[in-house]
């Protein structure tokens, strides 16, 4: 398959870099490696209506959040997203995804709220689910507060942000967090067996490597047995009827690709409303990579439509 020469570009600088993989030093290493690298990656921070600090009561204690109001949402009653970032439970925060965050708000106009949850291995699987659904209930009891239509949320993440998302979507379908319009899922996590054939023709020289996938999982876990629960493998949750609305977008040279394809099947098999987006040129991380890699916007505007398209066709 042929690689988008742009994201060819950010792998050379990958390769270039004098950081170790992050499986070869501790999490707090990693986590300082990934910031030097995401501020040379992540794409321009677009003006927005809003923007502000907070922090919402969770189980673990308060989670630091950060609120964008898009240009062009309404000051009440606007939709709202809950974005959850990625990096594989391990790394990223508030500022990490923050381009991302930006792009969703204004293409949406509407509010994103991004939460610091809890990072492993300091807080195991199911710490960081558990502050995800906290901040949705936030979100949908103190909707008034925040602007927003408590009728009108989606949830959307990349990654292990994507995995968060889509355990979150299945909850919000068996009502033990409040009900979601969509969820917009970046190259998502569905299963933690990491046995599809995608971890082979991608092991290596793609970016995000089965070396690295694989401490990610294993920093997150607090056992072999959590693998097959599916709130960390979402892909083996007995059903998928009733699930919201899903848009997926896929990035074909990745490692997690297979994953995340039978995961849109299932959903398309259970008769979920479904948009998906291949992008056989592009690897994993792409939208984290604005500054270099043009599909990364795009993506995300198309993403921020598709949630649209759902909410019209549900009203209709």
């Amino acid at each position: 398959m042929t690689l988008d020469p742009q994201a060819a570009e950010v792998l050379a600088l990958g390769a270039r870099s004098p950081s170790p993989p992050f499986e070869d030093g501790t999490p707090e290493a990693a986590r300082r490696a990934y910031r030097a690298s995401y501020l040379a990656l992540r794409g321009d921070l677009e003006p927005v209506a809003e923007t502000r600090d907070a922090a919402i009561e969770g189980p673990g204690g308060p989670i630091p959040v950060r609120i964008h109001r898009g240009i062009g949402a309404p000051a009440e009653g606007a939709p709202a997203l809950l974005y959850l970032h990625g990096g594989g439970w391990v790394i990223g925060d508030l500022d990490s995804h923050d381009d991302i965050c930006r792009w969703f708000a204004n293409a949406a106009r509407c509010v994103v709220v991004c939460p610091d949850y809890r990072l492993a291995p300091e807080h195991r699987f199911p710490a960081a689910i558990e502050d995800a659904g906290a901040v949705l209930s936030h979100m949908a009891a103190e909707a008034a507060a925040l602007g927003i239509d408590a009728a009108h949320i989606a949830v959307a993440g990349d990654s292990a942000g994507g995995n968060l998302a889509a355990v979150l979507a299945i909850q919000s379908r068996d009502g033990t967090v409040p009900p979601l319009e969509a969820q917009l899922l970046l190259y998502p996590n569905t299963d933690a067996g990491q046995t599809v054939e995608s971890y082979g023709r991608f092991a290596e020289g793609f970016g995000l490597t089965r070396r690295t996938m694989r401490w990610f999982r294993d920093q997150y876990v607090r056992s072999d047995d959590d693998i097959a629960d599916w709130r960390v493998s979402p892909l083996r949750v007995d059903r998928l009827d009733g699930a919201p609305p899903t848009f997926v977008a896929l990035a074909g040279q990745d490692i997690l690709h297979d994953e995340g394809a039978a995961y849109a099947e299932r959903l398309r098999g259970a008769g979920v409303p479904l948009v998906v987006r291949h992008l056989a040129d592009q690897i994993h991380g792409f939208a984290s990579a604005g500054r270099y890699i043009d599909a990364a916007r795009r993506t995300v505007l198309e993403a921020a439509d598709a949630w649209s398209q759902f909410r019209t066709n549900m009203t209709e």
